[in-house]
């Protein structure tokens, strides 16, 4: 079961802004990733389901992490169907997360009380999720949806939403300030954090430096 309640897992979303998004089927180099996050000063990391045997890599991930990394909420991606959100909340997943909105998944985690943010387009898409128990949906892809501007003019209509975005998310400071000016709770990011090169090369110090430097602009965006 889940090792942190819905409150503690939105409230990290919340304090810290940014959530990785990540996926490898080599279990050491996860490891190593979610690591080099951590030390970087990040507290909430998504796993994505984009693998054959990916639930089993997360169920490794998430022992390994209990002792390793032990303030890490770790939470499961790219979630599509009420049977692959309920095996990864057997295997300890703190949230999930989706592409798309889908009410049976919705169900599932609101049985366990675990957070689940679906992928949304539209104000409608956004307060259908709410109306199922979604504290946090996910505008996705942002970049295609409208930046921005779309989170900022979703906020005035419906004030209280809390909004995750992801897609034309990156780490240096002018995007993130948008995001942050914007509104959002929090922005997820996989590709632009975690570059192939670097992956390859094993330069999992760069990825801690690049994770302080993105909190670090996200906190001076709120000031």
């Amino acid at each position: 079961m889940a090792k942190f309640n819905k409150i503690q897992v939105i409230e990290a979303m919340k304090e810290t802004g940014m959530v990785p998004v990540f996926f490898n089927k080599d279990l050491e180099v996860c490891k190593n990733v979610i690591k080099a996050c951590y030390e970087g000063g990040v507290r909430v990391f998504e796993f994505t389901n984009r693998g054959d045997f990916a639930h089993e890599i997360f169920g490794e991930l998430v022992k390994w992490a209990d002792k390793e990394c032990p303030e890490l909420i770790l939470g499961a991606g790219t979630v599509v169907d009420a049977a692959t959100a309920a095996l990864y909340l057997q295997l300890g997943s703190n949230f999930i997360v989706g592409p798309n909105f889908v009410p049976e998944i919705a169900s599932v985690c609101n049985r366990r009380l675990v957070p689940y943010s679906p992928g949304c387009g539209s104000v409608t898409e956004i307060s259908n999720a709410q109306a199922m128990g979604c504290d946090v949906t996910k505008v996705f892809p942002a970049g295609n949806v409208g930046g921005p501007s779309f989170v900022k003019n979703v906020l005035g209509p419906l004030r209280w939403s809390n909004i995750m975005v992801t897609g034309a998310v990156s780490p240096d400071k002018e995007n993130l300030t948008a995001w942050m000016q914007a509104g959002v709770l929090c922005v997820g990011m996989g590709s632009k954090l975690f570059p192939k090169d670097v992956i390859a090369a094993g330069n999992w110090k760069s990825i801690t430096d690049k994770c302080e430097e993105a909190l670090g602009y996200i906190k001076a965006a709120r000031a």
